[in-house]
């Protein structure tokens, strides 16, 4: 998977070291990731998901991302910004860092832990742990996502300046589930969503980029007169014209 992975259209790629790796390998695996970071990137931003803080492995595995130098360190189970500011305090400058929110306190805490700085990049809503954590009754990754939850994360992000990212979707081959899943985040403002199998790459991507249609309808709008305007059978006004350059800056067109 290491070897592949600078191959996939993803924007970027995670080595993980908490949930995907059992206890008893948790060593070994840190070993590994620490030898494929240093032989090069793996992708347009190569990020290590770390162990939480709560965890024995925590410590050590910070400090072997700042040898190993990753683009990107996530945080699993932040509840604080005291999280944030213990795992910078243990990584070299120029070390971006995601936290993850996906629990109960965490989500209280989202718009707290959105200001810690520290070289913050992103909020990552964790479906799974949060479900757990609220004690949502399902069984699968991904099921049982509120939108309260959704709306909570990237307000606290879009707040702090942040990006706010989706987190996976479980069922592999369920491209209908995917791409519902990707939209209803898309619909709540997020940047992007994880996947877990190169195949949802494609959906996902297609679903967070916007259409040669909608990104030309922007443009007409930025050039219809100012001020309040009929355009194409609607109203149009100053804040239509944020909702364009909006949706223009997240497709990284200039207007």
């Amino acid at each position: 998977m290491l070897a592949k992975a600078s191959s996939l259209p993803a924007d970027e790629v995670i080595v993980d070291l908490e949930d995907a790796v059992a206890a008893e390998d948790k060593e070994a695996a840190r070993d590994l990731a620490v030898a494929a970071l240093r032989r090069g990137p793996l992708g347009r931003t190569t990020a290590l998901r770390v162990n939480a803080r709560s965890t024995p492995w925590w410590e050590d595995d910070l400090r072997a991302a700042a040898e190993a130098h990753p683009d990107v360190v996530v945080l699993p189970k932040v509840e604080s910004p005291a999280d944030v500011s213990a795992a910078a305090e243990l990584l070299p400058d120029g070390i971006g860092l995601e936290a993850q929110i996906e629990t109960a306190r965490g989500l209280v805490e989202a718009a707290r832990i959105a200001e810690a700085g520290h070289g913050l990049e992103a909020l990552v809503f964790g479906p799974a742990d949060l479900a757990a954590s609220l004690g949502v009754p399902v069984l699968t990754i991904g099921a049982g996502v509120s939108d309260h939850a959704l709306a909570r994360v990237v307000a606290a992000a879009r707040a702090a300046g942040l990006q706010a990212l989706d987190g996976p979707h479980a069922r592999l081959g369920d491209d209908l589930g995917l791409v519902l899943s990707a939209r209803r985040a898309l619909g709540h403002g997020y940047d992007g969503k994880w996947v877990i199998h190169p195949e949802q790459i494609a959906p996902v991507n297609f679903v967070f980029t916007p259409s040669p249609a909608e990104l030309a309808r922007a443009k007409r709008i930025l050039d219809a007169a100012a001020g309040a305007a009929r355009f194409e059978g609607e109203l149009v006004d100053e804040a239509s014209r944020r909702l364009a350059e909006s949706l223009l800056q997240r497709a990284e067109v200039p207007g």
